[in-house]
């Protein structure tokens, strides 16, 4: 278990029978040491984070640039060739990052109903209760558009119980902080199930994401962020998937961009960024990705969000500075941002990469952002932000 469980149960036993105020003592040290499983936050300069999977060891000069990162997630298939699996993997490259940066936030990604490759612990129980596989009216598996990949059938408590325990043995290893959790929309959006296994189904294993998260927060949300990838703007949600996030420490977010279900792109992004405004002055935890690259069609056949390569001579300046601007008007204590080409480092042009934009002075806002039409302002300490979602255009003064 966390750390602070041990300092709690040591300061109970102390003050067992003991006066009021050393009651109010007791307290606050638990309130403090709750606050601790927060990444560190600076306005210094671009608050980072990193979101990456590597299937080999990282090099000595990858971990002395990941350790810079106050919040990182190691995706699935990370350390997967090189230690025989995910699980390993993670573990392993958590321990080398922590090594050199211990206040480093490190989060074990695990999908919520798909069967990625590369958990050899899934791979063990699947084996053991191949009836754990989600399938179709026909009795046949029902697979991503990849026509391979499987999901969990989240309406039987025997695979509730097995996801659980394996987060949570995850989550208890010294090297990590938290967890990410993937594909919550897939469960949520009923078209996504519905077209695969029926209404009946789909509701029954909704049912069981809702039960088997409520649990998730009550066992392990005290001592662990749990980042979701929930807020988005969809049709089906009453809140922007808001109302999903008392589950969870914050959101992550992606395609920000790229949807519209009949609505302008500036409409649409409009009403994404009023959403996190919210949630990240409510305290959330908010992790950014934005694409550097142009989102692929099709990307659900490929892993994560997909991104079109960009040579290394590209002037990415002007669509940075957009990026940033959007993350900007939004951002407060405890967002972070990760500009990116896609999550495969082997793949990506701005791995092991900066951009002068990070180093720059930004210093803490003056205040809450300022929207006239479909333009924000916002001003920092060493910066002023201009973002025009409808021309799609953003300026950022530095001072």
């Amino acid at each position: 278990m966390k750390n602070y469980i041990i300092i709690f149960l040591a300061v109970v036993t102390i003050c067992l029978g003991s006066c009021k105020s050393q009651k109010d003592t007791v307290v606050q040290k638990v309130s403090n040491t709750a606050s601790s499983i927060l990444p560190e936050f600076s306005w210094n300069t671009m608050p980072l984070y990193m979101h990456l999977r590597k299937d080999t060891e990282f090099t000595k000069e990858e971990l002395n640039y990941l350790a810079k990162y106050p919040l990182i997630t190691f995706e699935k298939t990370t350390g997967s060739k090189t230690y025989g699996s995910t699980e390993a993997g993670v573990i392993k490259a958590a321990e080398a990052v922590k090594k050199i940066n211990p206040k480093a936030k490190v989060l074990y990604y695990k999908n919520v109903v798909i069967n990625w490759p590369s958990y050899k612990e899934d791979e063990a129980f699947l084996k053991k209760h191949p009836e754990a596989f989600l399938v179709d009216s026909k009795e046949k598996k029902a697979l991503m558009s990849n026509n391979k990949t499987g999901f969990f059938d989240l309406s039987q408590e025997t695979v509730r119980s097995y996801w659980l325990e394996h987060v949570t043995k995850m989550a208890n290893n010294p090297a990590i902080d938290g967890l990410f959790l993937d594909a919550n929309i897939k469960v949520l959006v009923p078209s996504f199930f519905k077209s695969r296994v029926g209404t009946e189904k789909q509701k029954a294993v909704e049912v069981g994401y809702l039960s088997m998260m409520e649990t998730l927060n009550s066992r392990l949300g005290k001592d662990n962020l749990l980042i979701a990838n929930m807020l988005r703007v969809r049709p089906e949600f009453k809140d922007v998937g808001r109302e999903y996030l008392n589950f969870f420490t914050g959101s992550y977010l992606e395609g920000f961009e790229h949807e519209s279900f009949g609505m302008t792109y500036e409409d649409y992004l409009a009403t994404g960024i009023e959403a996190v405004q919210t949630s990240a002055r409510e305290g959330k935890v908010i992790a950014m990705s934005l694409g550097i690259g142009k989102a692929l069609k099709n990307a659900e056949i490929g892993i994560d969000d997909t991104r079109q390569r960009i040579t290394d001579n590209e002037d990415l300046s002007e669509r940075l500075d957009y990026l940033l601007a959007i993350f900007l008007v939004c951002a407060e204590k405890y967002s972070y941002i990760y500009p990116h080409d896609g999550y495969g480092v082997k793949q990506s042009m701005v791995w092991l990469k900066t951009f002068p934009q990070y180093e720059k002075k930004l210093g803490a806002p003056k205040g809450y952002a300022k929207k006239e039409g479909y333009v924000y302002t916002r001003s920092f300490e060493h910066l002023d932000v201009v973002l025009d979602i409808k021309n799609k255009t953003a300026t950022l003064n530095w001072k």
